[in-house]
């Protein structure tokens, strides 16, 4: 369609029609603007379209330039400060928005997956208890009570004299506890693990003061933590029932950042267990044993009657003063299933606020009853998982004095009121639920969420 532009001057006199085709219409150029010829008229004067067939198609050079100078001007332009500060924010803005969910996706990811990791574990422990006659994971012989709780003194009398003449000690002792076999750097495939006469104490579900072998010669910094409650959790007798592995992936929490570091390494190395070079195997340096990222309950180990009145007011009897003191209990022992726990996370890894604890040789983490912050994965008798909070078992571990007149765990061990190293905690936190249990797996550890 081609415009034409009628102009009328100030005094109202008609003048010639200029004639403008804004758009060609065309097979081969749709919507181009053309360019015409100059006939003279102001365009400022024109107050009037009319639209006439057959009008020759031209348009003035001064506004086809004026809008030429326009739209170059337009292009030039660009951004301003002002607006590209207003760019940075928004940008800025969207960013504060999605980081924070982003790394809440993550972290939930990552809890989900220690979850499966202590559903796995937890079917694990009932295909051994349907093995074993209903019987907890244990390391030690049941009698064990009767020899005083050391495991050399159980040699010396049930095997004889556990040393040979040419220093060798007999492998028909006490069974050792077996991490997995593995190659050596000399290319042997061979039994790593502890051994009586080297390791007494990791024979012990965990060490108390005064307890077995806490003499100098095997006296640590260590032992007051010690036991295969936690390094026990990956041995082969129970491993068996998982991957076959020590260094498996099911036995480490994601957010276990420190103990994670020192057995990645270690994952893809063929054996049961892998050792690093430094340590005599075939792994990289930063493969180290690596105890799991989850603990048992210490109670739970030990007969009931342990942690149980002993008639004086007292929750704890010694097990090395009672001949079945070292004896597991069944699984139908467990009174409170969806109260009592049966694995924790061992370290304090959900809302953690220090990587390393002062308190501990090295760089490791805070316990998982180190702060009231702490909400570490945990798995029930019942079989289920959850979240539970620190806050909740000490608010529970209150209820029950009120109502009672003692707590949830015991304060008579040889731990005192101190109980899991409490005072090497983070904040005022004050609790040992989960390790130091009344009455053991006839006890709970909570009377539930408020």
């Amino acid at each position: 369609m081609r415009a034409i532009l009628w102009a009328k001057g100030l005094a109202g006199v008609a003048r010639p029609p200029i004639c403008l085709t804004l758009w060609e219409r065309s097979s081969e150029v749709a919507g181009r603007l053309l360019r015409g010829c100059y006939a003279g008229l102001d365009r400022h004067f024109w107050t009037d379209l009319h639209c006439r067939h057959g009008a020759r198609d031209c348009i003035t050079r001064n506004a086809l330039q004026k809008g030429n100078d326009a739209m170059t001007r337009d292009l030039r332009k660009g951004f301003t400060i002002i607006e590209l500060l207003v760019v940075v924010s928004i940008i800025a803005l969207l960013l504060g928005m999605l980081l924070p969910a982003i790394g809440k996706a993550r972290d939930t990811a990552r809890v989900n997956v220690s979850k499966n990791n202590l559903r796995q574990l937890g079917v694990a422990h009932k295909i051994y208890a349907v093995d074993w006659a209903d019987r907890h994971f244990t390391l030690v012989r049941d009698t064990l009570g009767r020899y005083e709780g050391d495991v050399q003194l159980y040699n010396e009398v049930v095997y004889g004299e556990v040393w040979h003449g040419d220093g060798a000690f007999a492998f028909s002792s006490h069974p050792p506890i077996i991490a997995g076999w593995g190659y050596t750097a000399s290319g042997s495939y061979i039994p790593w693990g502890s051994w009586p006469i080297y390791h007494p104490t990791n024979f012990q579900p965990i060490n108390f003061p005064g307890g077995p072998n806490q003499d100098e010669e095997y006296d640590c910094e260590c032992w007051h933590s010690w036991g295969w409650f936690r390094i026990g959790v990956n041995t082969r007798p129970m491993n068996q029932y998982l991957n076959g592995r020590y260094q498996d992936p099911v036995f480490y929490a994601p957010k276990d950042n420190i103990v994670m570091r020192k057995v990645e390494g270690c994952f893809e190395i063929p054996g049961e267990f892998v050792k690093g070079e430094e340590g005599g195997g075939i792994g990289p340096s930063s493969c180290s044993p690596g105890f799991s990222s989850y603990c048992l309950s210490a109670a739970g180990l030990y007969a009931p009657e342990v942690f149980s009145d002993n008639g004086e007011g007292k929750f704890w009897t010694a097990p090395w003063e009672m001949p079945s003191g070292y004896k597991v209990p069944s699984f139908g022992q467990v009174r409170y299933p969806t109260l009592k726990t049966h694995m924790i996370e061992h370290h304090w890894l959900q809302n953690a606020k220090q990587p390393c604890n002062a308190a501990f040789l090295g760089c490791e983490p805070y316990n998982f009853n180190h702060s009231f912050q702490s909400v570490p994965v945990t798995l029930f008798y019942d079989g289920s998982i959850r979240m539970m909070s620190v806050l909740e078992a000490m608010s529970s571990d209150q209820r029950h004095q009120r109502q009672v007149g003692f707590g949830l765990w015991s304060r008579d061990t040889p731990f005192g009121d101190n109980g899991y190293l409490i005072a090497d905690g983070y904040d005022f936190a004050a609790s040992s639920f989960h390790i130091l249990t009344i009455d053991g797996v006839r006890g709970r550890d909570t009377v539930g969420r408020e």
